[in-house]
């Protein structure tokens, strides 16, 4: 059995065992071997994270699939963990487009992916029911065709998008899972009692949520409580990340101080790190 099967394997194999899971998402291969370091078991590529470590914005059509999927291959080479992707709305909006992104994941060494129904137009942000069904339907049928379980994700983003419509996204989610999903996520659930709304009307599909939102507390605990199979963090650690740097540079700017140090990870435990 070949390395990539092997991850793949292993994935699927994360969504099927009880209790929950935390896939953390760095954003290069540094942020991958520090994870890896610290006994996650699997990791997600993120697209806000990517965009921002490049100085580019998030969901504006900044960055192209190459871009992301050259970032997604630095993190697969970085650790034996299995990786998958963040792949935006495929790239394009018909459904070709979400079956080239799956075929071209797989083929840099991706064992999952997700696909969303932003449209990523500011007038209509969210692809029609119908069209984005296909969308993923397409997306499946590459999967299923490959020669190891790659693990499909399909995302509704409405309440990223301001349509604070939990039915609508229950209705959709649903749909993606009837056309052949393995996994349902709504980004921007932000209570216990929406988390197990969507669990439970998905059940026995597994279902990922998004932590590390500013305002929501719920622990790994309570989410595998709820029947939350898998937990995901997006942009938030590359976030925290460049809240550091914000903070560090601050205080030079303001206070001429260089207290920040003594909060450092130090340089022979990263460089230790990064040489094994």
């Amino acid at each position: 059995m070949d390395v990539q099967t092997l991850r793949a394997e292993a994935f699927k194999a994360l969504h099927e065992r009880e209790g929950a899971f935390v896939m953390p998402n760095p954003w290069d291969a540094g942020s991958a071997r520090l994870l890896a370091s610290l006994g996650f078991e699997a990791l997600a590529t993120t697209s806000a994270g990517l965009a921002f470590s490049l100085g580019r914005p998030d969901a504006e059509g900044a960055l192209g699939l190459d871009e992301v999927l050259d970032n997604a291959g630095e993190i697969v080479d970085a650790t034996p963990l299995p990786v998958a992707a963040d792949l935006e709305n495929g790239f394009g909006d018909l459904p070709e487009a979400c079956a080239l992104a799956i075929q071209r994941a797989a083929e840099a060494g991706l064992v999952g992916g997700s696909i969303e129904d932003a449209s990523g137009q500011q007038a209509s942000p969210i692809y029609d029911m119908g069209l984005a069904v296909e969308r993923v339907r397409a997306a499946v049928q590459v999967a299923r065709g490959l020669p190891f379980p790659f693990t499909l994700c399909a995302r509704a983003e409405n309440l990223l998008h301001g349509r604070q419509d939990l039915d609508d996204t229950i209705l959709r989610l649903q749909a993606y899972a009837e056309a052949g999903a393995d996994v349902l996520y709504a980004p921007g659930l932000r209570t216990a009692e929406e988390v197990r709304a969507v669990v439970q009307a998905l059940a026995p599909r597994p279902v990922n949520v998004l932590m590390g939102m500013s305002g929501v507390s719920l622990s790994v605990n309570q989410l595998q409580d709820l029947g939350v199979r898998r937990i995901s963090v997006g942009s938030s650690m590359a976030r925290a990340a460049f809240g550091a740097l914000h903070r560090a540079a601050m205080e030079i700017r303001e206070q001429g101080t260089f207290g920040y140090g003594e909060h450092a990870l130090p340089f022979d435990q990263l460089n230790d790190l990064f040489r094994r």
